[in-house]
C-alpha cells in the first residue's frame, strides 16, 4: 500500500508541490536528443500537447507515435491511463511493470511516473494515471526534473495524488478584475503545479453582477479594458488556454436576490439563456452565487433557493448532459457560493436550518463555506460541523491573500506572516496537518494576480499533500517559481519592505541608528548597507518592465507603485544619511505610487485611485518624522 511521504535527502528531485512518495532506483539516464511519445488508454490532446511542450521547452525535440515501436528507439514518454488488464509484450514497456496499489487509494489525480534507464543509458519514462487528467499532473512532475537537467538523472519511480480534488483560484474580490493577459498566464502557472480550478465571480465586472442576463458586449473601450471588463473574443480566448491547460474554468453568475425571489418565475429562464451564451464562449462550468445580499431566515425563501439550485443543474443536464452528448460539449456540475457562506454570522440553530434546506440539492453540487468567519483559515472544526449539517463533504472559499479590505497593501511574504499582516485574518490560525471533509480548496487572491502567484504556490502545495507542507520551506521555493531564478534573490530582498509592516526587516536596524545617535557617536553603517542593497534590488525587479517574457512584465505592472515608492524612499534615505541633499518626495499623490481600484458590486460599482504603502510602519516614519527634521 503507497501511503508514506519519503522526505528528506533520500529523495532524488525538487518538486513542488511536494510530491507523496519518491523511491530511488539503481543508476542515471539521460534523454536522447529525439524523444518519443507514445500516448495510449485514454490520452487526450491536450495532454499530449503538454507533452510536446515539455520537451521543447528543454531543448529536445518530441515525435507523437501513435503505434508501433521502431528500431533503436531513442528515449520515450509513455502516457497512458491506468488498466488493470493491460498486457505488457514490449520490452519498452516493462517499465510500466510497478506497484499499482495507488490506485486503490480514496485520493485524487493520482500518477505513477517511472525513470528508468534502457542498456545504452537513454531514458525511458512512464507515467500512468487513474485519467488523463492525472497523466497531466504527472507531466508537471517530469517538467520540473527536467528543469533539474536533461543528462545523468536519478532514475526514480514517483508515487503520487492530490488531497484535495478542486485546487486553485476564485476571483471573487471586491477590485479591478484581472485582465485576459494575467487570468491566462495564471493558467499557465497553475498547470505547472498540479491547480485545476478556476472559478470567475469578479465582483466589478457588471456582466457577472449588474448585467448578469446579458450576454457579455463584442467590443470594449480602452477605458474599460483597463479596469478589467472583458468582451466576447476575450472570454473565447480565456477558456481556449483553460482548456489547453486543463483548468477547470467556472463562470459564476451573480443574480443575487433574485435567486430567491418567488415572484420572478423567469429566473432560472434568464440564468439558463446567459448560461447558454457563456456555453459558446467556451464555459463548461458554471456556478451561482447569492452572497453578500443578506441571510435569510424564512424557511420559504431557504427551500426556493434549494429547489431553484436543483432545478437548474437538471435543467443544465437536460440540455448538455444526455447520453450521447458530445464529450467537448458536456457541462461539469455547478459550484453554489450561498447567502450564509459564513457560519458564525447567525445562531448555531438558525445555521443548521440553513444549511439543511440545502442538503435536498444534487449531492454533485458544490456548496461553499468560508468557515466560521469571512477570513477563516481551512480547519477540520469548521468543516466537520457544517459537513454534518449539509451531508457532504465541502468547499472552501478561503479569502487569502486577498486585500479588497486592504487595498493599499501587498501580501507576499510566508502564509503565517501574512496571517500576522493582513487585518482581518486570526493571527493564531494554523495549517491543520490533515483536513478531512474538504473537496475544493480555492483562494481568494489580491487584485495583482501576478503576485498572488507567491501565495497560491504554497496554497497548491498544501492542498496537494496537507502533510508534508512546510511554511517557510514553500515560501522560499515559491519565489524563483514566481519571478525566476535571476530575480529570486532580488526579491527576496524586497518582500519585506514590500510590507505594510517592515518591522522585521528594517525595525531594529533604526533602533540601533537611535541608540547610536542618544549615545553622541551617530552610526549608520548598518543602515546604509540595508539601504542600499535594497534600493539596487529595486532597480533589479524594475528592470523586468523590459523583459521578453510575459510573465515578467505583468509582474512588475502589478508590483510597480509599491516598487517605485519603495524606490524613492530608500534614495531619499540614503541621501539624508549620507548629508546629501536632493528634493523631497511627495509620497501621498505622487501618481507614480498610485493605482485604481473598483469598490462595491452591481449598481454600485466605483472607481478609485489610491497610494501604494510599502515599509511604512518603520521606514516611512523614519524618513518622514525623523531624517527630515534632523
Amino acid at each position: 500500500m503507497i501511503s508514506a511521504t519519503i522526505l528528506g535527502a533520500a529523495e532524488p528531485y525538487t518538486i513542488y508541490p511536494i510530491p507523496h512518495k519518491q523511491v530511488m532506483n539503481p543508476g542515471t539516464a539521460s534523454f536522447s536528443q529525439r524523444v518519443f511519445i507514445f500516448p495510449q488508454y485514454g490520452i487526450d490532446i491536450a495532454t499530449i500537447n503538454r507533452a510536446k511542450q515539455i520537451l521543447s521547452d528543454h531543448g529536445l525535440v518530441p515525435v507523437v507515435i501513435d503505434a508501433g515501436t521502431p528500431n533503436n528507439c531513442p528515449s520515450f514518454v509513455h502516457l497512458s491511463v491506468n488498466n488493470p488488464k493491460e498486457k505488457i509484450g514490449d520490452e519498452h514497456h516493462a517499465v510500466l511493470r510497478v506497484d499499482r496499489s495507488i490506485f486503490n487509494l480514496p485520493k485524487y489525480d493520482r500518477y505513477i511516473l517511472n525513470l528508468k534507464s534502457d542498456s545504452k543509458g537513454q531514458a525511458n519514462v512512464a507515467i500512468i494515471g487513474e485519467d488523463t487528467d492525472a497523466v497531466f499532473c504527472g507531466l508537471a512532475s517530469l517538467e520540473q526534473m527536467l528543469d533539474q537537467g536533461t543528462t545523468d538523472l536519478p532514475c526514480v519511480t514517483i508515487y503520487d495524488y492530490a488531497d484535495v480534488k478542486n485546487r486553485g483560484i476564485i476571483e471573487g474580490y471586491y477590485g479591478v478584475p484581472y485582465t485576459a493577459e494575467v487570468t491566462k498566464d495564471l493558467f499557465r502557472f497553475m498547470a505547472r503545479y498540479k491547480m485545476n480550478t478556476y472559478m470567475y465571480g469578479a465582483k466589478s465586472d457588471p456582466y457577472h453582477s449588474h448585467y448578469w442576463g446579458d450576454p457579455y458586449p463584442t467590443t470594449i473601450t480602452e477605458d474599460q479594458q483597463r479596469i478589467g471588463y472583458l468582451n466576447q473574443d476575450m472570454m473565447r480566448d480565456i477558456t481556449k488556454v483553460a482548456s489547453e491547460t486543463k483548468v477547470n474554468f467556472i463562470w459564476a453568475i451573480h443574480p443575487g436576490k433574485a435567486f430567491a425571489n418567488a415572484e420572478d418565475p423567469q429566473v432560472l429562464d434568464k440564468i439558463m439563456a446567459k448560461f447558454e451564451s457563456m456555453h459558446e464562449l467556451g464555459v463548461r462550468q458554471f456556478g451561482v452565487f447569492v452572497d453578500d445580499v443578506g441571510v435569510p431566515s424564512d424557511h420559504a425563501i431557504m427551500k426556493l433557493c434549494a429547489d431553484n439550485l436543483t432545478a437548474l443543474q437538471q435543467r443544465i443536464d437536460d440540455k448538455w448532459n444526455k447520453k450521447g452528448a458530445a464529450a467537448a460539449d458536456t457541462v461539469k456540475p455547478l459550484h453554489y457560493v450561498p447567502q450564509l457562506y459564513a457560519h458564525g454570522w447567525v445562531s448555531q440553530e438558525r445555521a443548521r436550518e440553513f444549511y439543511e434546506s440545502l442538503s435536498t440539492t444534487p449531492e454533485k453540487v458544490s456548496i461553499y463555506i468560508t468557515g466560521r468567519d469571512v477570513w477563516s483559515v481551512p480547519n477540520n472544526g469548521d468543516l466537520e460541523l457544517v459537513s454534518s449539517w449539509l451531508g457532504r463533504d465541502l468547499s472552501w472559499w478561503w479569502n487569502y491573500p486577498c486585500n479588497d479590505q486592504d487595498p493599499t497593501k501587498l501580501f507576499v511574504m510566508d502564509t503565517y506572516s501574512n496571517f500576522r499582516d493582513e487585518t482581518h485574518i486570526d493571527n493564531l490560525s494554523h495549517i491543520e496537518k490533515r483536513l478531512k471533509g474538504l473537496n475544493t480548496l480555492i483562494i481568494n487572491p489580491m487584485q495583482q494576480g501576478e503576485l498572488s502567484k507567491i501565495a497560491l504556490f504554497s496554497v497548491a502545495d498544501y492542498s496537494w499533500n496537507n502533510a508534508s507542507f512546510d511554511n517557510y520551506s514553500s515560501w522560499d521555493a515559491a519565489i524563483p517559481a514566481v519571478v525566476g531564478k535571476q530575480h529570486a534573490k532580488a526579491f527576496k530582498k524586497l518582500a519585506p519592505y514590500l510590507r505594510y509592516y517592515d518591522n522585521d526587516a528594517i525595525g531594529y536596524r533604526i533602533d540601533n541608528y537611535y541608540k547610536s545617535v542618544k549615545s553622541g557617536r551617530a552610526n549608520s553603517r548598518s543602515l546604509l548597507n540595508e539601504l542600499r542593497e535594497v534600493s539596487k534590488a529595486c532597480q533589479e525587479i524594475k528592470d523586468m518592465k523590459n523583459s521578453n517574457v510575459e510573465s515578467d512584465r505583468l509582474l512588475y505592472n502589478d508590483v510597480r507603485p509599491w516598487l517605485l515608492k519603495l524606490e524613492a524612499m530608500t534614495s531619499e534615505a540614503i541621501a539624508a544619511l549620507e548629508g546629501n541633499a536632493q528634493p523631497l518626495v511627495d509620497y501621498d499623490s505622487n501618481p507614480d505610487f498610485q493605482f485604481e481600484t473598483l469598490g462595491g458590486m452591481g449598481e454600485d460599482i466605483k472607481l478609485r485611485v489610491l497610494t501604494a504603502e510599502p515599509s511604512s510602519k518603520c521606514l516611512m516614519p523614519f524618513l518622514i518624522e525623523y531624517l527630515r527634521n534632523h
